[in-house]
Parts: structure tokens; C-alpha cells; sequence
């Protein structure tokens, strides 16, 4: 990597999946916050290109990077990109993720399927979370930056049940325990690591079950009846990423309209 010729004035915060979605809302939401934003996207450049214009059309700064999770290469070229433009890492919203392909019934489960899942939704994130803090340490103790954040978007799929996902159902349990190991390891390091667990949220991951999700919120399946929509899960990142709590790390910030309330 070659040397960067400025540091940028505005923090910096990646946002893996940033092209659509909660990645989107997550990416400008950020921006209005004052943040420069690194979109991440794997396939559909149209649709970052267009994230980075909207943010770059009210003021904000915008970086456009391809990379698969899931690829190792990658990983580390998101990281590197970023640096080289911005001379900076503050943040790290782990947002990328993919459901269970063909949501099979756990008997039926593949383990392409469980291998595809894996490297998307929990070893990315983590190895993603390592790269990005050995190089916020660095910025740290270099007093580049003074602090830095890394948030884990999960999923109430971490404690509820569906046994047509189950490879998804666990990677995303495990990422409470990435999120515990990472806020221990680095709270010396002025480092601060969160997980937020979104609900039945709006997107394209839940469109195809619209039918099924539109009757149990009715019915009430959380105490708040309605539809959780991206910026909703926004609102927490904006919260966290701007060091709104800075006595707590390893929380878990539900996003579910009460969904995780046990009731009787």
C-alpha cells in the first residue's frame, strides 16, 4: 500500500453489504452524522454507486469498494482501500450477510450450504473485525484517531428457532460470543464493540416472506405491531458508532419491537 497523502477530517466508518437495505440506511445515516463512508458492496455496483451519489449529493464523503466477505484477499483489500483513501479507520459496521440457500429443512441441509453461510455470516465478520482493529490500534496509539468502534449486525435469528436456516441461526448466534471476545480483547485499546439484533426489518432478505411476517405482527408477535425498517437499525448504529455509551461494551442492542421480551 502506498502512502497516503492526506488524513481525512471526517471519521471514517466501513459498512460491509452498504448497497442496499440496512447496509444503505446504516451508510447514510452515517454520513449525515458527519462520517465518511467505505460502501461495501460483493455484486451490484449500480446500486453502491448510487448510495455514494446521494451521500456525496448532500455534502458527505463516499468510497465505493468491492469485496466477498467470505474471501480472505478481500477482506484485506477493504481494509487497505480504505486506509489508502482515508488515511483513517474509526468505525466497523459488519453489516454483510446472506440467509440459508433454499431454506432447507435442517435434516436436508447442505454443507455447501452450511460452508457458503459460515464464511458470509461469521468468519468474514470476524476476521473482517481483526484486520480492522490491529489497524485501529495502530491509529490508536499513533493518535490518529482516539477512538474506534466495530458493531455486529446480527439477528434475532440468534435466539429464535428456524429449523429451515439453521446454518444461519447459528452463525448468528455466535456472533454474541465474537462480540464478547472482541470488547474484552480491545477495551484497552480504546476500542468498542457492540451488537445490534435486528427484528423482522423491511428488506430484500424478508420480502419473499412478507405474507408470513405481516400476519404474526398482527397477531402480535412482538409488543410493537409493526414492521421494523432499516433506519431503525440505523438509529442504533448512529447511536454507538458517535460513542453515545462509552462506559459499556459487548451489548447487545435489540432492534425488534420488544421481540426478545419473554411473555406469558
Amino acid at each position: 500500500m502506498s502512502a497516503v497523502s492526506t488524513v481525512s477530517s471526517r471519521p471514517v466508518a466501513i459498512v460491509t453489504g452498504g448497497s442496499r437495505g440496512i447496509g444503505r440506511s446504516i451508510a447514510e445515516r452515517l454520513a449525515a452524522d458527519g462520517f465518511a463512508v467505505v460502501i461495501n458492496y460483493f455484486s451490484r455496483r449500480d446500486a453502491a454507486d448510487e448510495v455514494a451519489a446521494a451521500i456525496q449529493s448532500t455534502g458527505g464523503d463516499a468510497f465505493v469498494v468491492q469485496a466477498d466477505i467470505g474471501v480472505t484477499a478481500d477482506r484485506q483489500r477493504l481494509v487497505a482501500e480504505t486506509l489508502q483513501h482515508f488515511g483513517r479507520l474509526d468505525a466497523l459496521v459488519n453489516n454483510a450477510g446472506i440467509t440459508s440457500p433454499g431454506r432447507k429443512d435442517l435434516l436436508e441441509a447442505t454443507e455447501e450450504s452450511w460452508d457458503q453461510v459460515f464464511a458470509t455470516n461469521l468468519k468474514g465478520p470476524f476476521f473482517l473485525a481483526q484486520g480492522a482493529a490491529r489497524e485501529m490500534v495502530r491509529l490508536v496509539q499513533a493518535a490518529t484517531i482516539e477512538r474506534a468502534t466495530i458493531i455486529n449486525i446480527s439477528s434475532i435469528s440468534a435466539f429464535a428457532v428456524s429449523t429451515n436456516r439453521a446454518d444461519y441461526c447459528m452463525a448468528k448466534a455466535a456472533m454474541q460470543m465474537m462480540t464478547w471476545l472482541l470488547a474484552t480483547r480491545l477495551a484497552d485499546d480504546q476500542i468498542r464493540v457492540y451488537e445490534v439484533c435486528p427484528g423482522v426489518i423491511a428488506s430484500d432478505m424478508t420480502a419473499p416472506v412478507q405474507e408470513k411476517y405481516d400476519k404474526l405482527i398482527a397477531d402480535g408477535m412482538s409488543p410493537i405491531r409493526r414492521w421494523g425498517q432499516p433506519g431503525d437499525v440505523a438509529a442504533a448504529v448512529s447511536m454507538l458508532a458517535g460513542g453515545t455509551l462509552p462506559f459499556s461494551t459487548g451489548e447487545r442492542i435489540h432492534i425488534d419491537g420488544g421481540f426478545h421480551i419473554r411473555r406469558l
